[in-house]
């Protein structure tokens, strides 16, 4: 090797030496000088897991307020927009317990423009040192069926309180009366009068009750609604001969629906005895029938009083009166349409009503068809 060869190489092996240096010292600078990243807060992947399965309204908030994750029925309910927790008394629990570390939990009302007020459960909890965790459940369907049920009860124990107390009264005077045979048999007959009307609203309680608790029907059977409508205008006879009022049917015969005969039944006597006790005297009441491809429907017409149309919304609620005095004199107690509802949305139909106060009424029944093998085939046959 040259003399001019050995001091390139040496020259170039200097050149690193020296570049290699410089290198390291600018590495050595940058580190002693440079500040560490502050660390955010980041949800722990379990807990984002959970929250993201949750039927429960879920958020966690961060120290500063930032809500770093929720869940999809936080932001449906109106809890969280965007980064921000919109409810000022939730966001007061968080900031409790964030300060001392301890759980809490408390109702809630939460309101929101145009919405109906929410009532809700939440439970804040700490998540770690820096996250806070609030888990918030919708308690209002709960909160209305409790006032449901606490109206229900107060109203069934007013109705109770005026026949009990009529039999007692009654049962007094012919007690005072027994001297006098005509009084007896007059108070006596009171006395049945009063005891049916109390058999009456016992049964019809027990009938919404178990309507109400919105279970499917255990054993649906075809039912015939021409033996149906036979028992319904049979029931309401006596009353309809007493006023002289003519009970008519018609309609397409031979129709079945597929549900509870029980309860069809229940709900098509109630509508005719409805209409034979808002009737006048002489007058007439037509229960017919009709059907489409897939429902039926079961009309009943009255030439009653009629219904105020501001009332018309109202007439299925428990133990509503369009007019009471007429409910007392004939012993009614209010629940009937409330049958004829909650039997309608058992089967999966409805009930409607057009009156016109002065003129009468027309209820309207619709359930869902049923097709026996033997109606099927006819109807092939028919459309061939």
């Amino acid at each position: 090797m040259d003399a001019t060869t050995q001091a390139f190489l040496a020259a170039l092996i200097g050149a690193v030496v020296a570049g290699g240096a410089v290198l390291a010292w600018h590495l050595s600078d940058r580190q002693q000088h440079h500040t560490q990243p502050i660390e955010e807060p980041v949800v722990p992947v379990g807990v984002a897991a959970v929250l993201s399965v949750l039927r429960s309204s879920a958020v966690v908030v961060d120290d500063a307020d930032v809500v770093l994750k929720a869940s999809a029925p936080a932001y449906a309910m109106g809890l969280v927009r965007g980064t921000s927790l919109l409810s000022s008394d939730l966001a007061d629990l968080v900031h409790q317990v964030r300060r001392d570390g301890q759980i809490r939990e408390t109702e809630l009302l939460m309101s929101r423009p145009g919405l109906p007020s929410r009532h809700v459960t939440a439970r804040v909890a700490p998540l770690g040192s820096r996250l806070v965790l609030a888990l918030v459940e919708d308690r209002t369907r709960e909160r209305r069926v409790e006032a449901v049920r606490r109206d229900f009860v107060a109203n069934v124990s007013h109705e109770l309180k005026t026949p009990v107390g009529a039999i007692r009264l009654l049962a007094e005077a012919v007690h005072d009366a027994a001297d006098d045979p005509e009084a007896v048999k007059r108070f006596s007959h009171r006395m049945l009068t009063e005891s049916d009307r109390l058999s009456r609203l016992v049964q019809q309680v027990i009938e919404l009750s178990r309507l109400q608790g919105d279970e499917p029907l255990e054993q649906p059977m075809p039912v015939e609604l021409d033996e149906v409508i036979k028992v319904a205008v049979d029931t309401s006879a006596i009353d309809a001969d007493s006023k002289r009022i003519s009970i008519v049917t018609g309609g397409t015969p031979h129709l079945q629906v597929f549900g509870s005969e029980e309860q069809v039944t229940a709900a098509v006597a109630n509508l005719v005895a409805n209409a034979v006790s808002y009737s006048d005297s002489d007058a007439t009441v037509l229960v017919s029938t009709k059907a489409d491809d897939d429902m039926v429907e079961i009309s009943v017409v009255d030439q009653g009083i009629g219904i105020p149309a501001q009332e018309i919304d109202r007439i299925f609620e428990r133990f509503y009166r369009v007019d009471p005095a007429r409910h007392r004199s004939t012993g009614g107690t209010g629940l009937g349409l409330s049958i004829v509802k909650h039997v309608a949305a058992t089967h999966g139909g409805d009930v409607r009503v057009w009156s016109v106060e002065g003129q009468g009424s027309t209820f309207t029944l619709t359930l869902p068809r049923y097709f026996s093998a033997r109606s099927s085939t006819m109807n092939q046959e028919a459309g061939r």
